[in-house]
């Protein structure tokens, strides 16, 4: 259960250091601009995003278990978030995730990082592409500037809902968020390496501010940005909302888990490792309590960041705690351009995200599987989408589990390499 960093820093080198130093750089231009979109989508105040990516991230990386994990707020907890939001406020989000990571702390004690493995693939693929649905949702209004009073939390309501307001569309905020899609695309298929997701939103944020575009922005919205971190605080306990919040609490904790351990998998075929799944579990429950001290979001490993820190040059740890403090650097010195930001540039970021969590690229391998797991895979689907994730999960694992023992005979089916 020891952190990596103590094996790695053995032979540590200049050499090294320069690498991750870049490579750390280069994902939180990445990582700055997705957590705040991913704040926003969660319904939490902007500025909780960053605070996530620099507070979780440097505690992952500094307490995990692989070499190159990068941490933070991910679009697989926007749901989960929202929810618990809307039902419980901030306040019990914030105990929620206190929880969760003591939850996970505990888990990792028992060694539970070894059993995440025997989580059926057809529940995470269903769970992940319900997700991604509710998030291309969620995103509309934003991308299309609908003005609407309030947005429907549930799917089912949410659907009337923004088909009623399609003609307060706004022709400028498309116009946006369609050159920003279309410029990320491009820029990621021409140049890979090159940081075109921060390029597409900054021009076309800087769009909305040189033509005077009548397009909602960060500031606009949300008001100004923080110059830095708040001061820890415990928060507020009693028997009765930690009652309340526990199945959220476990929802969180088993999300962490299972989007960490998978970034981790990803990543050691990349590098060559060999992740400490126990010691990863651990340090995401100290990172989730540490985020929750400061306000803010849950957190877990990113598998888009962290494949961007590999193929950045990043071999170490160090990358990842060079990225928390390379966001905390521009959140002190740049905050107010932040705020220039425009909303449907920032959806259009979070609408390829929910397309690359829906991996459309396996969808051709769900066709030939066996039944019993298309049918757990749409049923683990559906539930995320008009039920909740609770319910899905819970019902998705106990009848993959049975499955699983129904045919035990037969060897546990290999991870293939997620991309979301």
């Amino acid at each position: 259960m020891r952190p990596k960093i103590l094996t790695t820093m053995q032979s540590y080198s200049r050499a090294l250091f320069m690498a991750d130093l870049l490579a750390g750089v280069s994902v939180a231009m990445v990582a700055l601009p997705l957590s705040l979109a991913i704040a926003i989508a969660s319904g939490a105040p902007p500025e909780t995003g960053l605070i996530t990516a620099i507070v979780a991230g440097f505690l992952i990386s500094l307490l995990g278990g692989s070499r190159v994990q990068i941490g933070g707020p991910t679009g697989a907890f926007i749901v989960v978030v929202y929810g618990v939001i809307a039902d419980h406020g901030y306040d019990g989000l914030v105990l929620a995730t206190f929880m969760a990571g003591g939850i996970l702390i505990i888990g990792g004690l028992l060694r539970v990082g070894n059993l995440i493995r025997y989580v059926p693939e057809a529940v995470i693929s269903g769970f992940t592409i319900g997700i991604a649905v509710i998030i291309a949702t969620s995103q509309i209004p934003a991308f299309a500037g609908l003005t609407m009073a309030e947005v429907p939390a549930d799917f089912v309501e949410k659907v009337p809902a923004l088909w009623g307001a399609r003609d307060t569309a706004s022709a400028a905020a498309v116009a946006v968020g369609l050159a920003t899609l279309v410029m990320i695309v491009v820029l990621r298929r021409i140049a890979p390496r090159f940081p075109g997701l921060v390029v597409a939103v900054a021009v076309g944020s800087l769009a909305v501010v040189v033509l005077a575009l009548p397009v909602d922005t960060i500031q606009s919205r949300f008001g100004a940005l923080p110059r830095g971190l708040p001061m820890p605080q415990l928060p507020q306990i009693s028997a009765a909302r930690v009652i309340e919040l526990l199945p959220s609490a476990c929802i969180i904790a088993f999300l962490a888990a299972v989007e960490s351990l998978l970034s981790a998998m990803v990543a050691d075929r990349m590098v060559g490792g060999r992740t400490r799944a126990n010691a990863e579990v651990i340090a995401q429950g100290i990172a989730n309590i540490g985020s929750a001290l400061v306000g803010g979001l849950p957190a877990t490993g990113a598998i888009a960041r962290t494949a961007t820190n590999v193929q950045a040059g990043g071999r170490t740890p160090v990358a990842g705690m060079v990225h928390a403090l390379a966001i905390l650097a521009i959140m002190v010195a740049a905050a107010p351009l932040a705020g220039y930001l425009a909303m449907p540039a920032l959806s259009a970021l979070l609408l390829l995200t929910a397309w690359n969590m829906s991996e459309p690229h396996k969808w051709r391998s769900y066709v030939s599987a066996r039944l019993s797991d298309r049918v757990l895979l749409v049923l683990t689907m559906v539930l995320t989408v008009v039920a909740d994730l609770t319910v899905a999960i819970g019902v998705g694992v106990a009848i993959g589990l049975a499955l699983r023992l129904r045919r035990r005979q037969i060897p546990p089916a290999r991870w293939s390499d997620p991309d979301r």
